[in-house]
């Protein structure tokens, strides 16, 4: 039981440091007093269920009952998404930068109304705001940000036509991450070829 305990608390400790949050900042956010977690992660105290809660909320961790057997398939995919980049899921912070994007193109938009590719990449930030903010890279949205302030300041088209792709790849990284995290049963086509009505 004691390995157990140990795990949890090593992964609550690394889940934390991802984050870049220290134990006092934690302790805000999941209402959890510091020194209670400081003695959680040197596992000199059990964790009470209630407290694991609040901690895995605020370091977007779920908890989960997994059945023995479909142990080596979590670990696998938990494994395999450890990689990812420690600036996702920022969920303030990625709202901030995708309202400030749709913002900054707009207002490219309106001096040039014809772009083709500025109005696609609007709607592209538009359907970012659809998906799970933990999908989205909040380094690259920043990035994206400050090429269109540059772009507003010297007009380098070039620039701009790169960052354009870089918001198109992001949007498509992001439906195929949430995509690949939900269901087989719940991933729905985005159009149908069904029957509406006009060869009858």
């Amino acid at each position: 039981m004691r390995y157990a305990t140990d795990y949890i608390a090593t992964r609550l400790r690394n889940a934390r440091d991802a984050k870049g949050l220290s134990q006092r900042a934690l302790s805000e956010l999941a209402g959890v007093p510091q020194g209670h977690i400081s003695k959680i992660e040197n596992g000199v105290v059990d964790l009470r269920v209630s407290s694991l809660v609040e901690l895995a909320r605020v370091l977007d961790l779920e908890l989960m009952l997994v059945p023995r057997k479909s142990l080596p398939a979590v670990s696998a995919i938990t494994r395999s998404t450890e990689g990812m980049p420690r600036r996702l899921g920022d969920t303030a912070a990625t709202r901030k930068e995708l309202n400030r994007l749709q913002n900054n193109l707009g207002k490219v938009l309106h001096k040039y109304p014809a772009n083709i590719e500025l109005a696609q990449s609007q709607r592209f930030v538009r359907d970012l705001k659809n998906f799970r903010f933990s999908a989205i890279d909040l380094d690259k949205l920043r990035d994206a940000n400050r090429a269109v302030d540059m772009f507003i300041e010297t007009e380098d088209a070039e620039g701009l036509h790169r960052t354009l792709i870089e918001v198109k790849n992001m949007r498509n990284a992001a439906a195929h991450s949430t995509a690949a995290s939900m269901p087989e049963d719940a991933v729905r086509p985005a159009y149908s070829l069904e029957e509406d009505g006009h060869g009858d």
